[in-house]
């Protein structure tokens, strides 16, 4: 497995040269299988220029997974140039077990006044799955989902292959239960062993003491998550909209040590739009 960082950011697109080094694009991720088969996860910002690579590459049948349906995790949907050529197959599943959330939520934000191309014109022939709570099998992959601890729901994923585990928590919050999320050690146990842990890891200890129950971890919650589910890499994810590239860094820089100082095995760096892991 491939994955792809496109955007990173959350709540809101950010520009500047304080954010550089790890982009100012919202959610969007790319997980290509064994046989290049590709899987987009989210659509925030950093779909527009996934959308150039996959028109680029001739990729013809495109699947979407939706973590939910905040603005920031769907605002680059109308932006995604395979939507307008008819050679082109989309296939959307997730944000709930519901197939009406997501089709609502896609057809919305791609109505006037919001938008002026409507949904029902895009070129691309678009169908839904639905997400089933024991997982769906697209290509390679299996695509395992958790209830997500965020307003209004969402859900988390484990994307296996070939003994393989990548697991992407991203807008959870790992020590407040909100309505349909799942326990701190729940979380443990669908990440256990995993070799890739993506993890939300928005707020500062200090931070959190204001925005407690507004559906994010700090990232020394992220890291504890981290080391007890054994995972091998640890990415931080979801950085505040504020978060300046030297804050992330001295971020990463505090979780290497605590590592360190534990002398676990886990390599920990935080997510940057173009950087690709493979596992």
């Amino acid at each position: 497995m491939n994955v792809k960082f496109w955007g990173s950011r959350g709540s809101i697109p950010v520009c500047g040269k304080k954010f550089l080094k790890y982009g100012g694009e919202t959610t969007c991720l790319s997980l290509t299988d064994k046989d290049g088969n590709i899987i987009v996860i989210d659509a925030g910002t950093g779909i527009r220029n996934l959308g150039k690579e996959i028109e680029n590459k001739g990729i013809r049948r495109i699947y979407i997974v939706f973590t939910h349906q905040h603005l920031d995790h769907i605002l680059g949907f109308p932006f995604f140039t395979p939507l307008y050529n008819a050679k082109n197959e989309i296939i959307i599943t997730g944000c709930s077990y519901n197939l009406d959330s997501i089709c609502k939520v896609i057809s919305e934000i791609m109505k006037p006044p919001i938008f002026p191309v409507k949904f029902e014109e895009v070129y691309a022939k678009i169908s839904f799955i639905a997400m089933k709570k024991d997982g769906i099998k697209i290509n390679n992959l299996k695509i395992v989902p958790i209830e997500l601890s965020h307003p209004d729901g969402g859900l988390g994923y484990r994307f296996e292959e070939n003994n393989k585990k990548i697991v992407f928590l991203t807008d959870n919050e790992l020590k407040y239960i909100h309505p349909g999320g799942r326990s701190f050690d729940e979380y443990v146990q669908f990440a256990k062993n995993c070799d890739v842990l993506i993890s939300d890891a928005d707020y500062t200890e200090k931070e959190y003491e204001i925005k407690k129950t507004w559906g994010h971890s700090t990232y020394i919650d992220a890291l504890e998550l981290a080391i007890k589910c054994n995972a091998k890499k640890f990415i931080l994810f979801h950085h505040n909209q504020e978060r300046t590239d030297k804050q992330i860094d001295l971020i990463v820089e505090k979780c290497r040590k605590i590592i360190y100082e534990n002398k676990i095995d886990m390599k920990c760096f935080a997510a940057k739009a173009g950087e690709e892991i493979t596992i």
